[in-house]
């Protein structure tokens, strides 16, 4: 798996990381079991200090998305059903994103395509309806 960071971006590199894990994850590039790059490893090949990629994978490990196996290294989740509360949060955070594109010009049209596109990555050749 190749991942590409954008120095010059406002979003800090360990949340773009771990944002581009998160989607190679969904659309089932990193399967459950399978092993990522050690944290120095990782560091090396995209050119970025360790303690970023560290905040990265530990920010995962949080969400329940990676473990650690101290033999094999870390390791993709299987993943786990959300929690009411952590639904919750998802659901509020959606609602920002959303109020902020509406307010920056997004029509609900536009939002509607959108999101459809990018729902459809994750999904095609799934069963998830």
């Amino acid at each position: 798996m190749i991942f590409t960071i954008e120095t010059q971006s406002d979003r800090p590199i360990y949340q773009q990381l771990r944002a581009q894990i998160i989607v190679a994850i969904a659309k089932g590039e990193l399967m459950p079991g399978e092993l990522l790059p050690s944290v120095r490893q990782l560091a090396s090949e995209i050119g970025i200090n360790t303690m970023t990629i560290s905040k990265a994978y530990n920010s995962l490990k949080e969400e329940g998305l990676l473990i650690t196996d101290r033999r094999k290294g870390t390791i993709v989740a299987t993943p786990q059903l959300l929690t009411e509360k952590e639904s919750t949060q998802y659901l509020q955070d959606l609602e920002v994103q959303l109020a902020a594109a509406l307010v920056h010009g997004k029509t609900k049209a536009t939002l509607e395509q959108e999101f459809h596109q990018v729902l459809a990555q994750f999904t095609e050749g799934c069963d998830i309806k």
